[in-house]
């Protein structure tokens, strides 16, 4: 941590109480990154604010803090409901919520409140109690927190702080109906405080934030430089049938610590596990019909090096905060300009270096132009040596996944509402 790009602005030199200061020095940190010394105050003075920064920059400690702080100050009247939810937390994919729950259990250790974590894929029955007993904070997705909601686990109407992560997320994924059916059912942001947070806020995420904040303040930090500085990037420029070739090629060279391959696709995700492992690559596969709770195994042996590869959608492109992740792949090349960001975004966390590494194959080179034109520059291109190009022995078969009732968007015959629920609110990828 002691390599991130931090200002001169120390934590102990903001309005945090003390058990708040307490959590964020045994997190490790004293001064705060560009992001959090120019929010937090804003935040701290009960101001709404919208943040720009680029991903890995402390985003996720920043409202938290600011969450924390306003509910300690200003404790639950008599008046309040009784178990019900004062700040709310939203999230758009369940890896995200997992993580910032994580970074709440630590910076608000001290505090005394209570956290509540919902996500559709698992533990339903679980979650569902926890919230029945009350929470002072909950984090979530929006399709399980609206089931919840609609059986009346919880209600809206206490709400004091609520934070969308990664808002730009949410219209992409298709959520912001269901962002829009919170909203107008928890007091109106005259009565509330409001923080929004991405990598990227385009125009209709502004146009969301004025709609739904109290006079929010625009805080964009670092708008001219959209990938980070710390992240050496190069295109090769491969044949379709070159590109596995080139990838275990690149593997053997680079001898990356720890690395996540991106396709497109769940079948580009198979293809490129089985050969990595029948080429002596361990590897792992994180896609949206992963279940939940291997997702989550996975996840955790890759953040402690049990597993050097992961071969991942776009699911895991945002939000996970693992740090070590040397190399990034764009085995195919994203469709979607802010995607590549997001994607090489996974390296260079924390102030530390990492490789971003793309292929302009036939199918994909096509968003090349657009990728370029979204960051501001050229991408160094690199020359594709023919000893680059491993032959690559037999694949390994692949053992088909099946399907568990239930996984990605938790609807089983158990809970028909939540089916009737996903049903009426549209096509979504499977990341809650």
């Amino acid at each position: 941590m002691t390599k991130i790009n931090r200002t001169n602005t120390a934590f102990s030199s903001l309005q945090l109480l003390p058990p708040l200061l307490q959590g964020v020095t045994d997190a490790g940190f004293s001064t705060c990154t560009p992001i959090q010394a120019e929010t937090l105050p804003l935040a701290l003075a009960g101001q709404d604010v919208a943040g720009q920064a680029q991903t890995g920059t402390g985003k996720t400690a920043a409202f938290l803090l600011a969450v924390m702080t306003r509910l300690m100050q200003h404790p639950a009247g008599e008046n309040k409901p009784p178990r019900q939810p004062r700040a709310l937390i939203l999230a758009p994919t369940r890896e995200l919520a997992i993580q910032i729950h994580k970074d709440a259990m630590g910076l608000g250790k001290h505090t005394g409140l209570s956290l509540g974590l919902a996500y559709g894929g698992s533990g339903y029955e679980s979650q569902r109690n926890q919230l029945a007993q009350g929470v002072d904070i909950l984090v979530g997705t929006p399709g399980r927190l609206i089931d919840y909601f609609k059986q009346r686990v919880f209600n809206l109407k206490a709400i004091e702080v609520l934070v969308l992560d990664e808002a730009d997320r949410m219209f992409d994924l298709g959520f912001i109906k269901d962002i829009r059916f919170l909203l107008r059912r928890m007091p109106p942001p005259e009565k509330r405080q409001s923080l929004l947070f991405s990598a990227t806020l385009s125009l209709r995420v502004t146009e969301l934030a004025y709609e739904h904040m109290n006079n929010p303040e625009l805080v964009r930090i670092d708008v001219g430089q959209v990938t980070a500085l710390r992240i050496t990037e190069g295109v090769y420029y491969p044949a379709n049938a070159e590109k596995i070739p080139l990838l275990l090629g690149l593997l053997n060279k680079l001898q990356p610590q720890r690395s996540i391959i991106f396709v497109n696709t769940k079948h580009a995700a198979d293809e490129v596990w089985s050969y990595l492992e029948g080429n002596s690559f361990q590897a792992a596969v994180l896609s949206g019909d992963v279940p939940q709770n291997k997702r989550i195994n996975l996840l955790q042996r890759f953040q402690k090096g049990e597993l050097s590869i992961m071969v991942a959608t776009d699911v895991a492109a945002r939000g996970l905060h693992i740090e070590g992740v040397t190399h990034v792949f764009n085995y195919d090349l994203p469709q979607d300009a802010q995607d590549y960001v997001h994607r090489i975004g996974r390296t260079a966390r924390a102030g530390a270096s990492g490789e971003a590494v793309s292929f302009a194959c036939e199918k994909y080179a096509f968003s090349l132009m657009e990728i370029e034109a979204y960051i501001g520059h050229k991408i160094p291109a690199m020359e594709i040596d023919s000893a680059l190009l491993v032959a690559p022995k037999q694949p390994v078969k692949i053992k088909r996944r099946s399907r568990p009732s239930g996984s990605g968007n938790g609807a089983t015959n158990k809970h028909p509402r939540r089916s009737r629920h996903r049903q009426a609110s549209g096509r979504r990828k499977s990341v809650e």
